[in-house]
């Protein structure tokens, strides 16, 4: 059986690899629309993806969990990667739109895992492989699958910064006491802020890396994130569990001066778009869309979320008009029907620094 298995994948693989694909280079100039979402489950039938290149984005981020892998054995990963590569919308949606990830717990190896993970160098290569990351890529040069990319048109400049929420992720701290009740009343307040100092989401080679991104002298930085940051503390996995992080990250933002620092996030099963109003000098949106196969029939309360949450087949877009002196921003989250169902917008001026 195992032998059989192994086979299949071969033969996938085969298939997969002579599908056309879009690349990053593809983007002419400073992108208009850009478009992302996570939580897709491989076997599941994905529809929207169709839904997505007919909203014509200039690039598409897939943000964690892009399949439900939950494993420790190499082939059976590969396996569930192939299962995505062979879906007709997601051939469509590689050949027509350019497609950069960064991942979450279930395709780094298993649910909630952080640095503990002894899977995650053989993930991290099959990832990498998978979404055809160059060889030559800053991103197979050092641990973890971290990276940017920069984007640039009549003297205004948007920089792409992925970032990698699981490979030096330190220890969650369990929530004995829980006081949600309700069918799924386990998935919520299952952590509680773990204050220990020595404790990171990003690692301390990350972090420099950050600081140098951030330093960059961009209009607009948008940072993919595959679990939420300016979101109110609602028990799940999030930069919320990690305080000192998070204030590292808002002062980091202030002290190198970036502009146009906004969040985009998945993770959760529901669509939301939250406002840290304190932020970093600034107001700090996040974005969180998720997701393109799964949803929860419930949200957490958020008191800094904008709007209602949105509870159903969702990804999200960030529209700019460049062509304002003050440039409009717009963060919306749209169905499976192409229909804008939740909306921010704000202006460039509102979110820099200066």
């Amino acid at each position: 059986m195992l032998k059989f298995l192994i086979l299949v994948v071969a033969m996938q693989i085969g298939c997969a690899a002579k599908a056309p694909v879009k690349g990053i280079d593809a983007v002419q100039g400073i992108p208009d629309r850009i478009a992302f979402g996570s939580c897709a489950r491989s076997i599941k039938p994905q529809p929207i993806l169709n839904t997505i290149v007919d909203a014509e984005p200039d690039l598409f981020v897939y943000l964690g969990d892009n399949i439900y892998g939950d494993t420790r054995l190499a082939f059976l990963m590969r396996a569930k990667y192939e299962q995505l590569a062979i879906k007709k919308p997601f051939k469509r949606l590689r050949s027509n739109v350019p497609v950069l990830s960064i991942w979450d717990d279930h395709d780094y190896g298993g649910n909630d895992d952080g640095a503990e993970n002894t899977f995650k160098t053989t993930s991290e290569k099959i990832f990498l492989d998978f979404w055809r990351v160059p060889l030559d890529s800053e991103r197979r040069k050092r641990p973890g699958i971290y990276g940017h990319h920069i984007f640039e048109e009549n003297g205004r400049k948007l920089q792409l910064v992925l970032l990698d929420t699981r490979y030096f992720r330190g220890k969650l701290t369990k929530n004995k006491r829980r006081d949600i009740k309700g069918p799924n009343a386990k998935f919520r307040r299952r952590y509680k802020p773990n204050a220990r100092p020595n404790q990171t989401v990003l690692g301390e080679a990350q972090w420099v890396w950050l600081e140098e991104r951030l330093k960059e002298d961009a209009d607009v930085t948008i940072i993919a994130s595959s679990t939420q940051f300016a979101h109110a503390y609602n028990g799940l996995e999030s930069w919320n569990n990690f305080p000192a992080e998070k204030a590292r990250m808002l002062k980091l933002i202030q002290e190198t001066g970036a502009n146009g620092v906004i969040f985009t996030s998945g993770d959760v099963h529901w669509g939301e778009i939250s406002r840290e109003p304190k932020g970093a000098g600034y107001p700090i949106y996040d974005i969180t869309s998720s997701g393109l196969t799964q949803v929860h029939d419930w949200a957490s309360s958020n008191k800094k979320r904008v709007g209602k949450a949105l509870k159903e087949h969702n990804f999200g877009v960030i529209d700019f008009n460049w062509k304002h002196a003050d440039p409009e921003i717009c963060m919306r989250l749209l169905d499976i029907k192409g229909k804008i169902r939740r909306q921010a917008c704000t202006t460039l001026s509102e979110i820099s620094a200066h």
